[in-house]
């Protein structure tokens, strides 16, 4: 395999000149479909060197924002299946959120007795420094009302998976990064409506139950579903029989509820409500099914994160094709707020945790816990409302840097470790 990624790696720059070539002989033609077989050869090769294999998520992510750039009638629809579809994007973002789900563990929240004060300092500084730059760098920069609230919705998400990579990366306190992200994604359902109602309020309509109930489906339930497997597999035999007896009674459950529901034998509140018990049912349901799916295939674990990649590099894709228009008039200026708001989410994440008295070591840690937002979660939200092309269009522009800019500050501390 590792001829076939250089062989890529070497394919693309071969690519690339040819494509330089065209350029200036004015055969512009062949550019478009050349560009995609240039940058998917160069993410299939990066992996092969050692100081780039650390952005290869990062390349895919610029070959979805590439490809929809050039060919965004291409990813409305496949086969008559609406691609910004509502429930489509929900179902795919519970993937999502399941697969990253699947990293965090039951045991994990056992750190917060140690973890306790850093804790606090990063909910703080992550749900105040963030959410308050955006609403500032949207009154700075004149955007679009729904591409504001873009800006603040990111701002306003619970911070990702993606800064426990980083926190390892850059030799920091591993289970501090983990225990934040675990209780700002509990909080999130609370603190990102909130949040949006204060600041976002006046740009767009905001409902505050609607989008608690939308990050819970989106976000705790899946992941709820991933500590269920977690608890399973560490639970004796007997444990797990009855959970799987649970787990058809509850299917059984779901699907009454589900056919009264399309009947229309219910609306208004009892309907939310059987929505939501419907959803947690399924979340108990997918557990215990994920957990007989690994005795069958452990390798699933492996598998887990890459689907979740998959579905990001989906959401970005379809995003950057629906805000096509908006990205050619928008897209430089928005890539200058992602540095800032990112740069400022490290700077203040650490200067404020070395206030509050924390250790350098920790310091770092709640940097990347600031600095990093769960650009899946304010992707699923946008598609959810039916504005990927305009409230998610920030999330397409902010991922792939914070991700750039999370491996180079990683790899920079993790060379100037701090001295024990």
């Amino acid at each position: 395999m590792k001829v076939v990624f250089k062989t890529c790696l070497i394919l693309s720059f071969l690519l690339l000149i040819t494509g330089i070539a065209l350029w200036f002989s004015g055969s512009h033609d062949a550019l478009c479909p050349l560009a995609i077989v240039t940058i998917v050869c160069f993410a299939l090769g990066i992996k092969e060197v050692e100081a780039l294999k650390n952005y290869q998520y990062t390349a895919w992510i610029m070959t979805a924002v590439l490809s929809g750039m050039l060919y965004p009638e291409s990813f409305k629809s496949w086969g008559g299946v609406n691609l910004r579809d509502k429930t489509l994007i929900l179902i795919i973002i519970q993937f999502v959120m399941f697969g990253m789900g699947t990293h965090i563990k039951v045991k994990d929240f056992a750190g917060i007795g140690s973890t306790g004060k850093g804790v606090l300092v990063g909910l703080f500084c992550h749900f105040s420094v963030m959410p308050l730059m955006g609403f500032l760098l949207t009154r700075i920069f004149h955007f679009d009302p729904e591409i504001a609230a873009g800006i603040i919705l990111i701002g306003s998400c619970s911070s990702g998976l993606a800064s426990n990579v980083m926190v390892y990366l850059a030799k920091g306190n591993l289970v501090l990064s983990v225990v934040v992200t675990a209780m700002a994604t509990l909080a999130a359902p609370f603190l990102t409506p909130l949040l949006m109602k204060l600041l976002a309020g006046t740009l767009i309509q905001v409902a505050f139950v609607g989008m608690m109930m939308e990050i819970i489906k989106i976000v705790l339930i899946p992941i709820g579903a991933a500590l269920l497997y977690d608890y399973l597999k560490n639970a004796n035999t007997s444990v797990v029989n009855k959970s799987r007896i649970i787990a058809l009674v509850l299917l059984f459950i779901m699907i009454g509820i589900f056919l009264l529901i399309k009947n229309g034998a219910v609306d208004g509140t009892l309907k939310e409500s059987l929505e939501i018990t419907g959803f947690i049912f399924g979340a108990y349901v997918m557990g215990v099914l994920y957990h007989g799916a690994t005795s069958f295939e452990p390798r699933l674990d492996t598998w887990m994160p890459y689907i979740s990649m998959m579905g990001i590099i989906y959401f970005t894709t379809v995003t950057t094709a629906a805000g096509r228009d908006n990205l050619l008039k928008v897209g430089g200026l928005l890539f200058v707020v992602s540095v800032i708001h990112n740069a400022s989410g490290y700077f203040f994440g650490y200067w404020l945790a070395r206030f509050f008295g924390m250790s350098k070591t920790d310091a770092r840690t709640i940097a990347f816990e600031v600095g990093l937002q769960n650009g899946g979660m304010a992707s699923g939200l946008a598609g959810t409302m039916g504005k990927l092309g305009t409230v998610g269009l920030p999330a397409a522009v902010f991922s792939p840097w914070m991700n750039i800019s999370g491996s180079i500050l990683a790899n920079f501390w993790r060379k100037r470790a701090v001295d024990k």
